[in-house]
């Protein structure tokens, strides 16, 4: 690790076993901030939030003592079915999630907008140009694509199960809060997930939100698939971070396309790798 370690708020690190000695030996040589980040560094709180227990830290002293402990071998990146283990409570708490469109899109976000329902008459999905994927990424498991279904409609699930199954997609399910969080802390990530809106006991636009704050989670693609298709519900999407919207009813290449899209396959590619990968 260099000198020009970038330690960012969003990080979560666990303490290795020379920052256990420190803690546990009787003497220390760390300085005072670095020793107090050890005691609250736990694999599962991210760095911004460590910080503000350690009392009359600025964010940068916290950050460059964090980068300090990091080169010296004294904390570690943590792995992420630590990560996962952190409180999700956030997630449905009584407090909405920020809403990005609130807090009134750039011009940009707005064309594209316009551009997305456009497209939605048309073809029936849109991907994010913001978040197209730019090249082929590997799947989290490393041999085939996943895919998270969040729908309460059992019929619909079905059909969606059976479609991504006969592509050769890993499907995994989730109708509520309890399955999407169960989802959620299960190693590996999905590689794509499918999101309606209007679920039981939750908003998706919400849990789009809560996912692009979680620092694990944040970089999970996310297609919003609903009945939905204004420029208000588009906009709201894409300012939320959606990687791409497909609506309802839809067909079934229109659905393949946008998967495949966000996850930077050509339409015509296999889901499964059967090589090497970069072979």
């Amino acid at each position: 690790m260099n000198s020009e370690t970038v330690v960012r708020d969003t990080d979560v690190f666990m303490v290795s076993k020379e920052g256990n000695a420190e803690l546990t030996g009787g003497w220390t040589r760390l300085p005072a901030l670095e020793l107090a980040l050890l005691v609250v560094l736990d694999g599962k709180t991210s760095l911004a939030d460590a910080g503000k227990r350690v009392s009359g830290s600025t964010a940068e002293s916290v950050r460059a003592a964090a980068a300090a402990l990091l080169r010296a071998g004294f904390i570690a990146q943590s792995t992420i079915e630590q990560e996962l283990s952190m409180d999700f409570s956030y997630f449905f708490n009584d407090r909405p999630a920020p809403d990005a469109v609130s807090a009134a899109p750039g011009a940009e976000v707005t064309a594209e907008a316009a551009r997305g329902e456009a497209a939605l008459k048309i073809d029936g999905y849109y991907v994010s140009i913001a978040r197209k994927a730019a090249a082929a990424v590997l799947p989290n498991n490393k041999t085939v694509y996943s895919v998270l279904i969040i729908e309460d409609n059992t019929d619909l699930q079905l059909n969606l199960k059976m479609l991504l199954r006969m592509e050769g997609f890993l499907v995994r399910q989730a109708r509520n809060r309890e399955e999407i969080l169960a989802e959620l802390r299960k190693p590996p990530l999905p590689d794509v997930t499918l999101l309606d809106v209007n679920l039981p006991d939750a908003n998706g636009f919400d849990v789009l939100a809560r996912v692009r704050l979680h620092p694990q989670l944040k970089a999970m693609r996310i297609i919003m698939l609903t009945a939905l298709a204004s420029r208000s519900d588009v906009l709201r999407g894409l300012s939320g971070g959606a990687d791409g919207y497909i609506t309802k009813p839809y067909e079934r290449e229109t659905l393949l396309a946008g998967i495949k899209a966000v996850l930077g396959l050509h339409a015509s590619a296999n889901v499964v790798i059967t090589k090497p990968w970069g072979t």
